[in-house]
């Protein structure tokens, strides 16, 4: 898949709050459906109706133990759009190098023209 299509995914799903939330519980630690939707005052279809988007995104992964579905975030997705944000967090930080050069210019000319 197309690293752009790909982030975009990543994204995509993480832009609804419950799915974000989700991400940041399992931050923490694997959990099952349920616990899932217990702590975010979820009904147990709807925290599996995020929990398959951000699989098919593959921010998450399902783990089968016994009669038990452990869900736990995948690092790759993350890194693979941090890798792909760095350019433009370089562009960014430049372009705010050259505003606080072109600031303190202006502050200078300013400075001189008041003695």
């Amino acid at each position: 898949m197309d690293v752009f299509l790909m982030n975009a995914t990543v994204m995509s799903a993480l832009a609804e709050p419950n799915r974000l939330q989700i991400v940041e519980l399992l931050r923490e630690s694997p959990l099952t459906v349920g616990e899932i939707a217990e702590r975010l005052g979820l009904r147990q279809p709807q925290a599996s109706k995020h929990l398959r988007v951000l699989s098919e995104a593959g921010i998450v992964e399902v783990q089968a133990v016994a009669n038990r579905r452990i869900y736990k975030l995948r690092p790759n997705p993350f890194k693979e759009l941090d890798a792909w944000l760095e350019s433009y967090r370089r562009m960014w930080e430049e372009r705010y190098d050259r505003l606080d050069e072109y600031l303190l210019e202006m502050q200078s000319k300013e400075s001189g023209k008041h003695d």
